[in-house]
């Protein structure tokens, strides 16, 4: 191993690339047509989709819709909350914590923007 490519493991730091040379609004329009891992993973398409569906779902509802262990699907609604996409409302009923969760309108536009996608490539496929 270099010294060179030793250093960037410890750094952890990703080999350097070459920038590619773009057409303007290129890069925007990649960006957009970019599929959203966040979205693209089963247990939160699932959790999307039940959303955009329903007004609100329990994290119990949620966990018997998708069959997880607690530890998975608070994972999952974490990053669709960190990222916009879902909101969460914590309450008690009958002494025991209450998770609700909605889908929010950046949530909604992210799974339709992903629905596009998944639609486009079904298009092309099917030529």
């Amino acid at each position: 191993m270099s010294a060179k490519s030793s250093l960037r493991t410890q750094q952890n730091v990703a080999p350097l690339r070459r920038p590619r040379a773009t057409a303007p609004g290129a890069g925007q329009r990649a960006a957009e047509a970019r599929f959203d891992r966040l979205v693209y993973e089963r247990v939160r398409l699932g959790i999307m989709s039940a959303l955009a569906v329903t007004d609100e779902l329990t994290f119990s509802e949620l966990k018997a819709m998708f069959e997880v262990s607690d530890g998975n699907l608070s994972a999952h609604a974490r990053k669709l909350e960190e990222a916009g996409y879902v909101s969460c409302t914590k309450s008690f009923a009958d002494r025991r914590p209450k998770s609700a969760y909605r889908l929010t309108a950046t949530g909604r536009a992210a799974l339709n923007r992903y629905l596009d996608h998944v639609e486009a490539v079904i298009k092309i496929m099917r030529r």
